[in-house]
């Protein structure tokens, strides 16, 4: 449902990318296939344009409702800011993430310069207004264009100068409509498209002797030119152009125009006119509703690939090259024509020394010809380059002679032990014979017996053969993790009884995963081993084989009691419900209690320490611990029938619970041993509480009259205000330039300013005046301006 409004490549990197923006105010980072890496929700209108500076690193982005974002990709730390009418062009400096005062120009009714200064604050200046909007910007190295109603500038961020002013040539066409193209072929050339005119500007250095009051540089235009249609992009192609143009054509059978496909062209530009080289229609979804402003072109350094976008489709373009002609020809079934070329441009190929090229081109020129892929690969021998060609060759249903990759891989042993165990992996043991290979490979061995390289490829070749006792003796001898792997897919663990530490030795949590996913496949005597080994790894970290922690809980049950309550009550991630069954299974009652009160069952928990344990002095620590009215209630009622137990209660229930309800519900008569002793410890604990509340009280006191007076000092101090401040509302210099006029100033709180007649009255604002900035912010865009309004 959505459409594409403008798109930018980061080009020149090993990982370039694309950032899309839409109608519907997305953007959406794409990699060069076009798949879809990151999306974020900008705004809810159209986004007029993205930019990216040189290292890919840091974004800007534009939207119709005034939105402007500049932030990291990997950060999202920027500039965000939210303008009263819509910007449409926004972009960074090439070297934005390197530079240290981060500058970026904006444009809609103004050019805005916006850079950090050395107190980390955004400064914002107008490098020019009042032609209307602005509808482009490029910016070059010190050079930044940009396109309004009138024509296109150059303005030169280094000298702080503006160069040049070349004007529109067809004023009758709406810039909204047909907008123009700029394109930087490099740092010095400047190509301007605009309607159905090109212009080719060079940027020159002007004689130090006629510089007068003049700019130190100065544009010369040295190709101009009319096309037939309407540009809606342009891109360098060497010396040539690649134009985007916008058709209408005149039906045959009507007088009004109608909408055609859109062309890309290739041209070359003359001094006063321009050479077509190439022409080709792009059927685009829905181009009988495109306008020309609907299509941009975006290009790719260096790789001369070329982009071109459409509201609906994105077709990525490239130049034509050999390996296109032999397509095309056996695509037409002329397998006898295009076979001679491409062999032909084979031998070209290889005379060249292009012997990878060469080689790659051969899966295409040779396809299924048996005898001439043989042919190839003793060519190939001939001139030593086995290596290029081992790659291509075919491994699939159609093989050579087993002969022919024996040969190849005999080849790789004596020079590139790497490359020989890279072709043992990739290709299928059925394309050559494996014990001549596995001899081959151990009369290498006898000469470099530890080589871990040829050991391995060894390794895998016994595995191939199903001798799997081998492999294992020498994955283990060499402490490699494919051991594992082994062990489990050909289920040799009757193997691996004496062999138990080696493994865990080098690589423990694989072992261990091993080992419990196929408990029923191991002796018993192993199972203490793990249970030592998974308490030693849980009290070093306990995150570290947290998804273990469940299976432990049975091997502490099991083999090692002492160590599973303290393991309940340190481990995060081991099932409660799961570890309570095998504790009530056990009548495990401690470790029971706890897991009720962690599950929050307090109430069965103390229940269970009163009726199962008897312990006085553990019901009251857990009563203290849960800090529950109900549960000192439940421990109370319990209790008030056995002495020994209301002797503990009045000992511990003073700082906890009102001991008169305790002392007013012992029946009368009763013998309470240690009753005055209980008393007097009583008093003692009420009177020490009133003496921490007393200091506490001096503290806080003490505290608050601290931070008022703090408070009080930073609101007296002062606000500087120099000439380098400005209005808020105006943005004109906050002070006058003839200070010995009267003149008024409201600064607030927060160091935004304004002259006061920017301001509203007080009058008419319920409240007295505020910050229209700040205020505006917290209603949301716009607001301020229309409560000033009111």
């Amino acid at each position: 449902n959505d459409a594409a409004s403008c798109m930018t490549v980061l080009h020149g990197k090993p990982l370039g990318f694309l950032a899309l923006g839409t109608h519907f105010g997305k953007v959406f980072l794409l990699d060069i296939q076009g798949n879809v890496t990151q999306k974020y929700e900008i705004s809810s209108v159209k986004i007029n344009q993205i930019s990216l500076d040189d290292s890919g690193e840091h974004v800007g982005i534009c939207s119709e409702d005034g939105k402007v974002q500049v932030f990291g990709l990997y950060t999202r730390e920027g500039f965000h800011e939210n303008f009263d009418c819509p910007i449409k062009v926004v972009a960074l400096h090439p070297q934005f993430s390197k530079s240290n005062n981060k500058q970026f120009v904006t444009g809609g009714n103004k050019l805005l310069l916006y850079e950090r200064n050395w107190l980390n604050r955004w400064k914002m200046s107008t490098l020019h207004e009042g032609e209307g909007t602005i509808t482009n910007i490029k910016w070059r190295a010190n050079l930044i264009a940009w396109a309004n109603n009138v024509g296109v500038k150059i303005y030169d961020i280094s000298s702080k100068q503006r160069i040049t002013n070349v004007l529109r040539d067809n004023t009758t066409l709406r810039p909204d409509m047909y907008p123009c193209s700029l394109c930087w072929k490099d740092n010095a050339i400047l190509i301007i498209g605009w309607g159905s005119s090109v212009k080719i500007c060079v940027v020159k250095e002007r004689d130090p002797t006629e510089m007068r009051d003049l700019p130190s540089r100065y544009v010369e235009i040295v190709s101009a030119f009319e096309t037939e249609f309407f540009i809606s992009g342009l891109a360098p192609l060497a010396d040539q152009l690649v134009t985007l143009y916008y058709v209408q054509e005149n039906s045959d059978h009507m007088e009004e125009e109608f909408r055609a496909r859109p062309r890309l062209d290739i041209i070359q530009p003359l001094p006063e006119s321009c050479e077509e080289i190439s022409s080709d229609a792009l059927t685009v979804r829905n181009f009988q509703e495109n306008e020309c402003r609907d299509y941009k072109l975006e290009h790719s350094e260096g790789e001369s690939l070329f982009y071109i976008i459409s509201p609906k489709d994105i077709v990525v373009a490239k130049e034509r090259d050999q390996d296109d002609h032999v397509d095309w020809l056996l695509e037409k079934k002329k397998y006898e024509v295009g076979q001679k070329i491409g062999m032909a441009y084979i031998n070209h190929l290889v005379e060249k020394g292009d012997y990878d090229t060469a080689a790659r081109k051969c899966q295409k020129v040779l396809g299924k010809n048996m005898d001439l892929w043989e042919n190839e690969v003793y060519r190939f021998k001939t001139i030593g380059q086995l290596k290029a060609i081992s790659q291509y060759l075919p491994r699939g249903d159609l093989r050579l002679r087993p002969a022919i990759y024996e040969m190849i891989l005999h080849e790789f042993l004596k020079t590139d032990y790497e490359g020989f165990a890279t072709l043992i992996r990739e290709w299928p043991g059925e394309l050559y014979n494996n014990m001549t290979i596995v001899q081959a490979v151990t009369d290498h061995l006898k000469n470099d017996p530890t080589n871990s390289i040829l050991l391995t490829t060894l390794a895998e070749l016994y595995t191939y053969d199903q001798r799997y006792d081998r492999a294992l003796e020498i994955y283990l001898r060499l402490r490699h993790k494919d051991v594992y792997q082994l062990i489990h897919k050909h289920n040799l663990f009757s193997s691996i009884d004496d062999k138990i530490v080696l493994l865990m030795d080098f690589d423990k949590e694989k072992a261990v995963d091993m080992l419990l996913d196929n408990e029923d496949k191991i002796s018993k005597c192993l199972c203490w081993s793990f249970s030592q080994y998974l308490h030693k790894l849980f009290k070093r970290d306990h995150h570290k084989g947290q998804k273990y922690h469940e299976r432990q809980i049975s091997l502490y049950a099991e083999y090692d009691r002492p160590n599973l309550l303290p393991f309940l009550r340190d481990s995060t991630h081991c099932p409660l419900e799961k570890a309570l069954e095998i504790c009530q299974q056990r009548h495990f009652v401690e470790e029971t209690v706890f897991l009720l009160s962690r599950m929050g069952n307090c109430r069965r928990a103390l229940q269970m320490i009163m009726e199962e344990l008897g312990d006085v002095d553990k019901a009251i620590e857990f009563a203290k611990e849960q800090d529950d009215a109900e549960l000192w209630e439940d421990l109370i009622s319990y209790s008030i029938d056995k002495p020994p137990f209301i002797t503990g209660l009045l000992n511990n229930i003073g700082t906890h619970v009102d001991p008169i309800l305790l002392i007013h519900r012992i029946k009368e008569g009763m013998e309470i041993p240690n009753l005055r002793d209980s008393l007097v410890k009583i008093l003692q604990d009420y009177n020490l509480q009133i003496l921490l509340r007393e200091g506490c009280k001096k503290i806080l006191v003490a505290d608050s009259l601290s931070l008022l007076q703090k408070m009080n000092r930073t609101q007296m101090r002062g606000v500087r205000v120099d000439e380098e401040n400005i209005c808020e509302s105006c943005h004109v210099t906050i002070l006058p330039s003839d200070t010995a006029q009267p003149f008024s100033v409201v600064v607030f709180h927060c160091r935004h300013m304004f002259h006061k007649e920017c301001l509203p009255s007080s009058g008419t604002i319920p409240g007295g005046q505020y910050c229209n900035i700040c205020s505006a912010k917290r209603r949301g865009p716009g607001s301020g301006i229309l409560e000033m309004k009111k």
